[in-house]
């Protein structure tokens, strides 16, 4: 099902006001990412791009153009490990948090 303008723009609005919301949906997003579902979490760091940074910025500040981000954060998108890493710290630094990685036993 596609999200309609509406939900997106919920978002954005959520995200604006709500750091943790934000913060959680960054936390969602690397979760996706480490347990195998890449596309959903692409679409979430996509939502958090136009809440926060937007394309340009986020663009200019990985040193990509806004056209080829936005194809990476695509559902069939397919970003490299430094791409991805380097919009994911872009964010995180949108969102003043510091990423850390813990392993917790299965």
């Amino acid at each position: 099902m596609a999200l309609t303008r509406d939900f997106k723009k919920t978002v954005v609005a959520r995200v604006e006001r709500d750091p943790k919301f934000a913060r959680a949906l960054l936390d969602e997003a690397l979760s996706l990412f480490l347990n195998g579902e890449p596309e959903e979490a692409k679409l979430i760091l996509r939502d958090l791009v136009n809440a926060t940074l937007g394309f340009e910025q986020l663009a200019q500040e990985i040193d990509r153009s806004s056209k080829s981000v936005h194809r990476m954060l695509s559902a069939s998108g397919n970003p490299t490990m430094a791409n991805l890493s380097a919009i994911i710290c872009a964010v995180g630094r949108a969102l003043n948090v510091r990423i850390q990685m813990r392993i917790s036993p299965a």
